[in-house]
């Protein structure tokens, strides 16, 4: 009976063979530790700060600019902000 080596899971980055000293698991995944990093700043990854979608990694920054709401009013900050209670046009209208 010939030798057969134990089917490890592969690395969705590499494609390489993952075994348990070097795993990270993310998104019912197992990664290497070093191809655990953000698809786009790089930055290495844990499970605290890790979001996965359609198979690609990325940190939870990255994945709020790529995949978040945009539009108008998001991400504006206080500065977008105004006190303004709209009191020109009122007078505008009832003239």
């Amino acid at each position: 009976m010939p030798f057969k080596p134990a089917d490890n899971p592969k690395c969705p980055k590499c494609g390489k063979s993952v075994y348990a000293a070097e795993e990270r698991v993310a998104g019912g995944l197992k990664w290497h530790k070093m191809c655990f990093k953000c698809g786009l700043c790089q930055k290495l990854l844990d499970s605290t700060n890790c979001s996965e979608h359609e198979g690609e990694l990325y940190c939870k920054v990255c994945h709020a600019r790529k995949f978040g709401p945009k539009g108008y009013g998001f991400g504006g900050g206080a500065g977008c902000l105004s006190m303004d209670t709209g009191d020109h046009l009122q007078q505008e209208n009832a003239n």
